[in-house]
C-alpha cells in the first residue's frame, strides 16, 4: 500500500487498499443505514461535505 503522503484523494485510498487486498482472497463488507459521514471536499481541506449511505458496500479480491 501506498504510504500516507503519498495519498492525495480518495481514489488514491481505495487503490491502494484494493492493492493491498489484492490476491489474498479477502472480503470487507459494510452494512449501512441512513449512515451519514462528513467528509473533507479535499486531502487537508477544513471544507467539509455530508455523505449518507444506505445499503450494502461489500469489496472482495
Amino acid at each position: 500500500m501506498e504510504n500516507k503522503k503519498d495519498i492525495q484523494s480518495w481514489p488514491d485510498l481505495a487503490i491502494g487498499l484494493y492493492d493491498a487486498l489484492t490476491g489474498r482472497k479477502a472480503e470487507i463488507t459494510y452494512d449501512f443505514d441512513n449512515f451519514t459521514i462528513g467528509v473533507p471536499k479535499a486531502v487537508g481541506s477544513d471544507e467539509i461535505t455530508n455523505w449518507t449511505m444506505n445499503g450494502k458496500l461489500k469489496i472482495s479480491t
